[in-house]
Parts: structure tokens; sequence; C-alpha cells
């Protein structure tokens, strides 16, 4: 579940996209010619010490969950962001949501906990788990990130 509580407009979705593709990958995945899922990460925090850390947020039509798109796009967002440098990528999954702490589990993500009832919507207070996964061995000093469009050999 997103927090939204309107949906976004077509011109506001085209503008985070842009925004997001300044330094994080937004992948899409397209079946038929149609967007059945998405994937995406951003800042996790504006301060520069979160640089090496990622929001990832994955997005599956209802109508095609289980069928490994969502694990398709989260894989190629975690090889994507390693590649660019990032040191960890963390998740926050609205509760309740097997099919998403499933994937993420599935992942290597770890639970690391929990903000109870962070959140209003459709007339009750959701709770929010936290995911994290660290995409590589800790560095005494961290190369700066690549921007995703940067990256070589990215098809």
């Amino acid at each position: 579940m997103s927090f939204e509580l309107v949906a976004p407009s077509s011109d506001e979705m085209a503008a985070r996209i842009a925004r997001t593709l300044e330094r994080t990958p937004w992948l899409v995945a397209e079946v038929d010619g149609v967007v059945r899922g998405y994937a995406y990460a951003g800042r996790h925090r504006e301060r520069p010490a979160y640089d090496w850390t990622a929001e990832t947020t994955v997005y599956v039509d209802e109508a095609f969950l289980g069928r490994g798109l969502g694990r398709a796009l989260m894989s190629a967002l975690l090889d994507r962001l390693r590649r660019q440098g990032f040191h960890l990528a963390v998740a926050g999954i609205t509760l309740p949501n097997p099919g998403s702490v499933g994937l993420h589990a599935a992942l290597g993500f770890r639970r690391v906990g929990e903000f109870e009832a962070i959140g209003w919507k459709n007339g009750g207070w959701h709770g929010v788990d936290w995911y994290a996964l660290e995409l590589g061995p800790r560095s005494e000093a961290p190369s700066p990130i690549v921007p995703v469009g940067e990256l070589r050999d990215d098809p």
C-alpha cells in the first residue's frame, strides 16, 4: 500500500521519475505494451552521510502478483545500485503485506524494525516494517556514488 492519499497525475509521476533518474534507477516492467510493475530507488535521507544508502520501492499490478515481476525488477534494481557503489538498500513495507515481506526476505533483506501506526489511510492506522540489505562489503572510505546515467554497459 502506498501512503498516497490521492493518485498522482501523469505529469507529477513524470516529474518524480525525472528527479529519480538524475541519480538512481527507475525500472519498468511491461507486458504486452502495458506497464505492469516498476521499481526504483531514491535517497534515504538528504544529509551527505546517507549518500551510500538507497531507499527502494517496488510495485506490481495486482493481476500480475506471483509471476516473478517483482523479483525481476528488484534484482535488476539491486544490481544497478551495487554497480553505482551504494552500500545499503532499505525498504519500508506497509503492513500487512506478506507478499512483499516474502520477496524482500528472498532477496536477502533482513527486518530491522517497525514504525507502528505511522500512517493513517483508508480509515485506519498502518505500521511500516523496515528491511535492509548490505549490497557489498563495508569499506573504510567509500567512493562517490556513480549517477545511474553514467553506468557503463547498462542496457
